[in-house]
């Protein structure tokens, strides 16, 4: 199981079905961007990596019980506002709560910086200076990767599907 957490607003579902829709495709032709609304609650979403894995998109709004969620949880995409910046405190707060969770300690993670395809975004040196990103991966248990993406244009997708499988080759 993969969980994908990230505040309100920061393009989960988007990225969730631009996923699914180049996984099935093979070829990365995305068309135009899905219509998509804020998750409430949570979505299930299985993609096709060589092998099925199941997406488990938890809204913003559930962070308080986001826990509850992370029994069986091999892989975790953490999604960042790459656009925002009164919104990353918040979310580096997030990340620390979700790094410092005895049920994630094995879990590969996987930090995307979204929204980089507009003009206003931070680059990754900004955000990963601004939380401090260094100190908190030589401080985690958990493998951590980051990747700058757009799920509305499709940038970095087939990064994101090439991590989720290679994470997820040694998971049954």
């Amino acid at each position: 199981m993969c969980l994908i957490l990230g505040p309100t607003g920061v393009g989960k579902t988007l990225l969730v079905k631009r996923l699914q829709l180049s996984s099935r495709d093979g070829k990365g032709h995305l068309g135009d961007p899905p219509p998509t609304r804020p998750t409430v609650g949570t979505n299930l979403t299985d993609i096709v990596v060589q092998r099925k894995i199941t997406i488990r998109e938890l809204g913003g709004c559930m962070g308080p019980i986001w826990s509850s969620y992370y029994g069986n949880c091999h892989s975790l995409l953490f999604m960042m506002d790459a656009s925002n910046p009164t919104q990353l405190s918040a979310s580096c707060v997030q990340l620390l709560g979700l790094l410092s969770a005895e049920q994630l300690a094995e879990a590969s993670v996987l930090i995307l910086f979204n929204k980089i395809d507009l003009p206003c975004y931070m680059t990754v040196e900004e955000m990963q200076s601004l939380i401090r990103l260094p100190d908190i991966i030589a401080c985690a248990k958990q493998n951590i990767t980051t990747a700058e993406i757009s799920a509305l244009r499709g940038t970095g997708l087939s990064e994101v599907l090439r991590w989720l499988q290679d994470t997820h080759r040694t998971h049954s």
